[in-house]
């Protein structure tokens, strides 16, 4: 399973990238805008710490707006960035015609089996399924991590499963479970799958008897 942070924090992403188990990062204008900086500019910076696939969400709401935007954002930035596209009928056709020119995209804001079954059919790299909001509608996020990896598995689609709006650390370990991809990670809850207290308190253990070795 690979690990992306999803944010736009350039401090945080190159603290865990020296961890060695980074695999990507995804980004959107909320979260850039809460950075200050400019857009470019702050992807840019972020691809040049994490060599892994980093989304770029387009804004445009239709078809040609979302492909003018892609190929901008590919010709300016960095060949690792992806182009990162909401599920609807005018970014499933822009994923299409993305996909036949080779260009790697994140279908994302996806809450249903069927437009996950749909992003694939149009060739998407990753689909980014909300488990989070789900969850804060009554629904079972998790339930459909699992109905779109059974689906991808038996048909044999390529698309990756990218859980998305995690909430906590057993959003990652069951996102792992039930065979999601890859999970996109806020900072916190990556740096708090480390902690344990026993791991504290096995340190402080060892450091004293080694302290009385001296």
């Amino acid at each position: 399973m690979e690990f992306f942070l999803d944010t736009a924090d350039v401090d945080e992403i190159r603290e865990i990238a020296a961890w060695g188990i980074l695999d990507g990062v995804t980004t959107n204008p909320s979260l850039i805008k809460k950075s200050g900086r400019d857009f470019k500019e702050v992807v840019r910076e972020i691809a040049s710490i994490c060599s892994g696939p980093i989304s770029a969400e387009v804004t445009a709401m239709d078809t040609a707006g979302m492909l003018e935007q892609a190929r901008q954002l590919k010709r300016e930035l960095p060949d690792n960035v992806i182009i990162k596209i909401p599920c609807t009928p005018e970014g499933l056709a822009a994923t299409k015609v993305l996909t036949e020119e080779g260009i790697d995209t994140n279908v994302t804001l996806i809450f249903s089996t069927s437009q996950a079954l749909m992003a694939a059919k149009a060739g998407a790299t990753y689909v980014s399924p909300f488990i989070g909001r789900i969850d804060d509608t009554g629904h079972d996020g998790m339930n459909l991590i699992a109905e779109i990896t059974e689906i991808y598995n038996i048909h044999g689609f390529e698309t990756k499963v990218l859980a998305a709006s995690i909430r906590s650390v057993q959003d990652i370990i069951d996102s792992a479970k039930f065979g999601a991809d890859v999970a996109t990670i806020p900072p916190k809850f990556l740096k708090a799958m480390y902690n344990h207290p026993l791991t504290d308190k096995g340190l402080a253990d060892f450091l004293a008897d080694w302290a009385k070795t001296g």
